[in-house]
């Protein structure tokens, strides 16, 4: 039977022929499945440098104005045929191949790891910002956020074989690949400096074959299977959206609810309705056709504003597809004090997917940029952040990036701005350098546009900067001493200027002693330490003014930092291979059967890897990883451990889930007192196993008294469950009656709605 139902202002269909078939992709055609493989997720002990692809090198002048693009998207005043790297609204030339060129420059450096603009075809149509005072601005999706067919790469780029050959090339370096990935939204649908007038927001899919399979040639790309001489379908419509793919309910504004972030659109950007199954179909093989393409991790865009429901489905899917798990992280745009901060913290925990560390952009920003917070509160950022992120060697530390301005407009000063990158290499998290800040570059004006510049027209690609040579020394050390990629963070000293600062990992340690202020020296009195006596070579080699430290009768001697000083002090011994000690699991959720990697030490040789008491295979080992299967047990919370004959290693926290997540989207009607908001609690873990605590909600409410909910639950689950009211206070208030019972959609993409239960 057909049933269109709606949810506020948006439809969701769930027709049985959309869940499973109507939308749903068929199986790719394994001459566009196959890849040289991943090399493997992306670890604290990588150091990540962001790439946007058009703002990097043009290495193929050949697809600088793509056949069928207007050349007016491109910034080529003097028309020489390359960019000129003045208008920023515009794309410059850069490429996939700009990218291999620049590999041995990037290897140099230090850097393990990429993360590369989104690599599939966008909006290639003008944007037209109209001014008030007449006029406009005329804008490209040069960036990558504002996609039109997932299934072709975008050819300002290049083509498949060009990305193929990146992807071979990195690997072949032992570099890791990320691809930036958005599935909240496609472009702009209506035009807000124009009336609304209709856009360009619509998405594409290629030509099928009989058998519903997308077409591609042999190197992968698209082809014009069905002779209309077009080499793809209009999938979606935000103007005729006939088949509710969008949610439609306008531009977020000023609506700072949480429905407003995460159903209404993104800078006026279509959004998506992922509680459409034919939306969540799509997306999941839209994401396992590039993870087959043999990328290492995914840049979620704006996970702020998607649903975690559709967002824990979606990370399932695509590590439970084949090639194993990748790393994963999102864009969770905050900046404190910021009342989502508590979503914002837990959000690795309730989806799988690590977040930008935004909170240390913004104290950094804050200490080393502008000196509007001291190096104490620095310190304590740190420390509090470690206890509060579950993961937090996972979450990706940055000093900028593409959605700010660049740290050096903040900070032109040489000693400061080394200092914060020292810091940044050497804290907890995994670092991210925004490509050109080993060069200096900076910025206009305090846009990030304006930090979005074309690298090779500012700078001569210097492999003698400070800032370069420091990002080459604290990677070395990063990969060779596990207290910093997995060691746990204690502040020894602190003042307004001054930070010292250790991370550990059993025996191994790391001290930095850090003076923001470039022009005054402080004594740094005598500090307790567990270091071994004797004496400690700065690892920069004085290259931030750094100086040998002596220790003896446990204690760090008295010394004197001067200006801009930045010390570090490694100690590293060997950990041996006979007890097994863990640094890092990815992923940190998934489902029995999924493969799972994890790192440390001592991890070699005849050991046994147990969740809770129940032991997993093993499919390889070493002495700093071992690759593992999650074995068949109840879902929930389960701490991960490995035996090497009596020895036993710290426990690591993982979740199991119950199944394939799909969603159903909750509906109560009941009222609230102020400060109250409605959950739910169920008989799985993934609604809590009746722990109030570990209810899913709060619920969002539009509609008031109405309130609904996007829930992730295992497909094909009957549960049983209750609605709940929580106030600000931790008050609870059940429903009461008898337990609520409901049956999942049986497809792993399905979705259902409830009707509108009445609070019992």
């Amino acid at each position: 039977m057909n049933k269109k139902i709606t949810l506020g202002h948006f439809d969701i269909s769930t027709t049985l022929a959309a869940a499973i078939g109507l939308y749903a992709l068929a199986a790719l055609e394994s001459n566009a499945a196959t890849s040289s493989g991943a090399l493997s997720p992306v670890t604290p002990k990588d150091v990540v440098y962001q790439i946007i692809t058009d703002r990097f090198v043009d290495g193929d002048t050949s697809n600088n104005i793509p056949a069928g693009s207007s050349v007016s998207l491109f910034d080529d005043p003097d028309q020489d045929g390359l960019g000129n790297g003045d208008d920023l609204k515009l794309y410059q030339g850069g490429d996939w191949q700009g990218i291999v060129d620049k590999i041995s420059y990037l290897k140099d450096m230090g850097i393990t790891a990429v993360w590369i603009s989104a690599p599939y075809a966008n909006r290639d149509t003008p944007i037209y910002d109209y001014k008030e005072s007449g006029g406009y601005d005329l804008w490209t999706s040069f960036h990558g956020y504002h996609v039109r067919n997932y299934f072709a790469t975008n050819k300002h780029f290049g083509l498949m074989q060009e990305f193929e050959a990146m992807r071979d090339a990195l690997h072949a370096n032992g570099i890791k690949l990320i691809i930036d990935f958005v599935s909240n939204h496609t472009s702009r649908g209506r035009n807000p400096t124009s009336g609304n007038a209709q856009e360009d927001g619509n998405l594409y899919e290629p030509d099928k074959d009989g058998n519903g399979n997308y077409v591609f040639d042999s190197n992968g790309n698209p082809v014009d299977h069905n002779s209309d001489g077009n080499f793809e379908n209009l999938l979606a419509d935000p103007n005729y959206d006939i088949n509710g793919w969008f949610h439609n309910l306008g531009d977020r504004g000023t609506d700072d609810t949480q429905f407003g972030f995460r159903f209404k659109d993104l800078g006026s950007l279509s959004d998506f309705s992922t509680e459409n199954a034919a939306v969540v179909a799509h997306l999941e093989e839209a994401a396992k056709f590039w993870k087959s393409k043999g990328v290492d991790g995914f840049r979620h865009d704006a996970t702020l504003h998607m649903s975690p429901s559709f967002a824990k489905g979606f990370k399932d899917a695509i590590d439970s597809a084949d090639g194993g798990p990748l790393t994963h992280f999102g864009e969770f745009f905050i900046g404190r004090p910021d009342p989502k901060y508590d979503e914002y913290q837990s959000f690795p925990d309730r989806t799988g997917i690590n977040n930008l560390d935004f909170e240390y952009f913004r104290a950094s920003t804050n200490t080393f940029g502008n000196f509007s917070e001291t190096m104490s509160a620095f310190g304590q950022m740190m420390t509090a952040t470690s206890a509060d992120y579950e993961y937090e060697s996972q979450a990706v530390t940055f000093l900028d990036n593409h959605d700010v301005t660049r740290f050096r407009y903040i900070q032109p000063n040489n000693k400061p701005y080394h200092a914060a990158l020292a810091t940044l290499l050497t804290a907890r998290g995994t670092p991210n350098i925004y490509y050109g800040t080993e060069q200096y570059l900076t910025a206009a004006d305090a846009s990030d546009i304006s930090g979005r510049v074309f690298m090779e027209r500012e700078v001569p690609f210097d492999q003698a900067t400070t800032a370069y040579k420091t990002i080459q020394s604290l990677s070395t050390l990063r990969q060779q001493n596990e207290a910093i990629a997995y060691g746990e963070t204690a502040i020894l000293y602190s003042t307004n200027d001054v930070l010292v600062f250790k991370r550990q990992f059993y025996n191994k340690q790391v001290v930095v002693a850090v003076n923001r202020q470039p022009d005054q020296s402080f004594s740094v009195p005598a500090i307790n330490t567990t270091l071994p006596a004797g004496s400690y070579g700065d690892v920069l080699s004085g290259l931030l003014f750094g100086d040998t430290v002596t220790v003896g009768n446990g204690q760090i001697a008295p010394f004197t930092l001067e200006g801009g000083e930045v010390s570090v002090w490694s100690y590293n011994p060997d950990l041996g291979t006979d007890i097994p000690r863990l640094g890092d699991v990815m992923s940190t959720m998934g489902r029995a059967g999924n493969t799972i990697y994890l790192y440390g030490t001592g991890l070699g040789g005849a050991v046994t890897v147990k969740f809770d008491s129940t032991s997993a295979i093993i499919i390889a080992n070493s002495n700093t990883m071992i690759k593992a299967v999650v074995p068949s047990v109840s879902a929930g919370v389960k701490q991960i451990t490995v035996t090497k004959g009596s020895k036993v290693s710290n426990q690591f926290r993982y979740e199991v889930l119950s199944d394939d997540q799909n969603q159903i989207i909750f509906k109560v009607n009941t009222s609230t007192s102020l400060g109250e908001n409605v959950y739910i609690v169920g008989d799985i873990p993934e609604l809590g196993n009746w722990d109030t605590s570990k209810a899913v909600g709060p619920f969002h409410n539009p509609n008031y008294p109405e309130w609904f909910l996007p829930v992730s639950l295992p497909k094909h689950t009957t549960v049983q469950f209750k609605f709940i009211k929580k106030d600000d206070n931790g008050n609870l208030t059940w429903e009461g009656g008898s337990n609520r019972s409901i049956t999942s959609s049986s497809t792993p993409t399905g979705t259902l709605e409830t009707s509108v239960f009445t609070w019992q």
